[in-house]
């Protein structure tokens, strides 16, 4: 095979896999399995799909090699194949925040209005962390908070924040993350708890990020 056709034949194959990623729904996905492992069922109730139009977007990301997936017991659990999806679905992220017309409208118009204040940074939040001047909140389910979250970290998830209140300091800053930079969950925790007087911020980025830049991660048992 000559050199011209085996560059035809690579580009292809980035072809293919961009094709796979260039759906709204496909996308959606591969953050919920960022997350953890799913199952179909799983998937349909985090993204409001049907379990037809799942199915079928999870065989095309295996086709297209950032999916896996195996058996256990009856359920067929789904995961990014790679950490190199991940990173790869990280990075489209930073490139839809820096390249897209339309972010700023879309977080001056939902996300600035309950949080106006500039987010905390990684490495800001590490060097706080080693400090012991702040308190870690993963705002995700319960589930994907065991399957891998920031060391240190405390699992509220949102519909829980109320009466967990009674356990924070209230003299130190609290630092909220979950899925992804625009997760909506991070949001309305932050801002929940500064209408009770806290201090709070979120994190810039989501788990999926964290991950993929290679820092530590603890994993837990569900309770």
């Amino acid at each position: 095979m000559s050199c011209c056709i085996q560059k035809r034949a690579f580009f292809a194959r980035l072809a293919a896999i961009a094709k796979a990623m260039a759906n709204e729904h496909r996308l959606k996905l591969l953050e919920l399995m960022a997350q953890r492992e799913c199952s179909v069922q799983t998937l349909v109730e985090c993204s409001g799909l049907s379990i037809a139009s799942a199915s079928r977007y999870l065989q095309q990301l295996r086709r297209a090699g950032l999916v896996t997936a195996r058996r256990k017991a009856k359920p067929v659990l789904y995961r990014l194949a790679n950490d190199a999806v991940l990173i790869m679905l990280a990075v489209t992220h930073e490139v839809a925040d820096g390249n897209f017309a339309g972010a700023e409208h879309i977080l001056r118009s939902y996300f600035l209005e309950r949080d106006n204040l500039a987010p905390v940074s990684r490495s800001e939040l590490i060097r706080r962390m080693k400090k012991g001047v702040v308190t870690v909140l993963d705002v995700r389910p319960e589930d994907e908070f065991a399957f891998g979250h920031i060391p240190g970290a405390r699992n509220l998830p949102l519909s829980q924040l109320g009466k967990e209140l009674p356990k924070l300091d209230p003299e130190t800053e609290i630092i909220a993350y979950c899925r992804c930079p625009l997760c909506i969950l991070s949001f309305e925790a932050v801002a929940q708890l500064r209408k009770l007087g806290f201090k709070a911020r979120r994190l810039a980025d989501g788990f999926p990020q964290w991950k993929a830049e290679g820092l530590p991660v603890e994993t837990s048992s569900l309770s």
